[in-house]
């Protein structure tokens, strides 16, 4: 295939997967604790079809990977008892059967056997033991207090887990604003914050910003016409060069 065309599909590839991003981050815009994503890109040197002339080397555009914005997300108050959210850095540890899972989304409820859980019904790990939370559904008075300490009717039954994630890159996204940590064999677990801010009665908000995606929406749309227009002028070129040369 002719080395015009080539680059141009490449590039028209990775400005449907970007347009498909941003469609995404546009339908989260009102998901508590999504963190607005955009698509990486490398070059990627290639070699050109056999000619005489011109450069012997191209460069095409790949993916390379997924860029995750962590900033903090809105504050959201909702006055509901267990709901909280994580004012700076951390993540909440929740128990799954693939394994700890970690989350932004702090919206909890208590279920039938007394677990703190997620609205999936994951249990919320306890910061001090790493096993889940039990509370007393006839309790009058739940509270959090600083570092996520869990105070009900006056005594302490448990702190809920923040855990800090250093390498954030290591974070592999599994849906419902859940991510896995990939851990090297000689990593540990990340460690709990003991001075984590917790708000309660709260839920953090998308981080996205709609006029920013939009925009990024319309660039993308420019910039797929541009290269259907080149890629369309190369087409009509070789047309036409072909053509000559049947008629030399």
């Amino acid at each position: 295939m002719d080395n015009a065309l080539m680059i141009g599909l490449t590039r028209q590839m990775t400005l449907r997967r970007s347009m498909d991003i941003v469609a995404n981050n546009i339908a989260n815009a009102n998901t508590t604790g999504f963190k607005v994503e955009t698509l990486l890109l490398e070059n990627s040197p290639a070699r050109t079809a056999e000619h005489s002339d011109g450069p012997s080397e191209l460069q095409y555009v790949e993916t390379w990977g997924m860029g995750r914005d962590f900033s903090q997300g809105t504050l959201e108050l909702t006055n509901r008892p267990f709901d909280f959210a994580i004012e700076g850095d951390g993540f909440f540890g929740l128990e799954t059967d693939a394994g700890t899972e970690y989350t932004r989304d702090g919206r909890f409820h208590v279920d039938n056997i007394g677990q703190l859980v997620s609205a999936d019904g994951s249990p919320v790990l306890d910061a001090d033991t790493r096993a889940p939370i039990i509370l007393d559904p006839n309790a009058q008075n739940v509270r959090i207090i600083d570092g996520g300490a869990v105070i009900e009717d006056g005594a302490q039954v448990g702190r809920i887990g923040v855990f800090d994630i250093v390498d954030r890159g290591a974070l592999s996204k599994e849906g419902n604003g859940r991510y896995t940590l990939e851990l090297g064999p000689e990593e540990a677990e990340p460690l709990a914050m003991f001075d984590a801010v917790v708000r309660q009665g709260y839920v953090e908000g998308s981080n996205v910003s709609s006029i920013v995606e939009l925009t990024d929406m319309m660039q993308i749309m420019r910039a797929y016409a541009s290269v259907s227009k080149f890629l369309k002028d190369a087409e009509e070129l070789n047309r036409s060069a072909i053509e000559r040369l049947g008629k030399a």
